[in-house]
Formats: structure tokens, sequence, C-alpha cells
């Protein structure tokens, strides 16, 4: 638990005097994405993992 509030600490530090609230709004959006694009690829990467696939 003290692992998730230390990353969720440095995600708020990060974007605390950042700028602009356009280019602050942005990097959220694309930490975000980035985020979300990461969980697709371990998500897939397990699901090969339980179904078997051959890694040759």
């Amino acid at each position: 638990m003290s692992k998730l509030l230390l990353v969720k600490e440095i995600y708020l530090e990060g974007f605390k005097n950042l700028g602009h609230l356009l280019i602050r709004n942005y990097f959220k959006a694309l930490s975000w994405f980035c985020f979300g694009l990461f969980a697709v690829v371990v998500y897939a990467f397990v699901f090969r993992l339980i179904t078997g696939f051959a890694f040759d």
C-alpha cells in the first residue's frame, strides 16, 4: 500500500509546477493514455502466457 501512495505522490508532484493549464492537462492526458497502452500490453502478455503461446 505504501508503494501505491508513493507512486501517487510522485505523480502529483510531477504536475504541480508544470506551467500553463493547457500544457498541464495535455501531459496528464498523455500520461494516462500511455498508462492505458502499457496496461493493454501487460494484459496481452499475460493472456499469451496463460493460453500457452509458444514464444519461439
